[in-house]
């Protein structure tokens, strides 16, 4: 998809995104925490936050789960899990501190998947660190409350405003589309099943529709 100009995008436009973005982020404080799972994505940032959380002794074990990217393929060709360990280890993880989960193809299998590797490793775990994409920490945590309602979830992301993450993917356009995207499952998945229900404020839901209704919709459900 072609990268579109800032200019081409109303101040308004701009502005409910910016709540959408709000909103997705859950303000959790970060604290020592038994594992970090790096929830597969086409972002490589989340490698590196995760690998973060290891060398400032926040965490003792990560998970890198996820298999091949359908946003980039030629990115990661042997599967999330698999670039996303090797980037923590040029950073300095050691490979015996990571476990890898290759088969995950959605959020929710991210962390059931992963949940049954830790048990195959004997890794009890309590607590834990889900490191997602910025807009995405809040579908991470109604998701694990859901599919592992007995561990104690904390979640995060690379820090950065909006307009910083806009800059990093390059594409102003999709970082909109997934957010829309990405709001739409909040709502609709705890129908479904997949997930426990979040209160959305009215702020946020006439944000989205507008957006909606301006054609940012590449990332919806069909």
């Amino acid at each position: 998809m072609a990268s579109t100009s800032r200019r081409e995008i109303t101040d308004q436009q701009w502005a409910d995104t910016a709540l959408l973005w709000d909103y997705q982020q859950m303000g959790h404080e970060l604290r020592p925490c038994d594992v970090a799972i790096g929830l597969g994505s086409h972002d490589l940032g989340v490698a590196a936050e995760t690998a973060g959380l290891y060398l400032r002794g926040l965490v003792k074990k990560i998970v890198f789960t996820g298999g091949p990217n359908p946003s980039r393929p030629d990115a990661f060709p042997r599967g999330e899990a698999a670039h996303f360990a090797e980037h923590a280890a040029s950073l300095g993880v050691p490979d015996t501190s990571m476990l890898r989960e290759p088969n995950a193809r959605n959020t929710g299998q991210n962390i059931s998947f992963s949940r049954e590797v830790l048990i195959a490793a004997g890794v009890e775990v309590a607590s834990v660190v889900l490191v997602s994409m910025p807009y995405m920490e809040r579908r991470a945590y109604a998701t694990c409350r859901k599919v592992w309602p007995e561990v104690e979830a904390v979640c995060t992301s690379t820090p950065m405003d909006l307009h910083d993450y806009v800059k990093s993917i390059g594409d102003d356009r999709l970082v909109i589309d997934s957010l829309v995207g990405d709001l739409q499952r909040v709502i609709e998945y705890p129908k479904l099943g997949f997930a426990v229900a979040q209160d959305v404020p009215g702020s946020v839901l006439d944000a989205y529709q507008r957006l909606i209704d301006a054609g940012f919709t590449s990332r919806l459900l069909s």
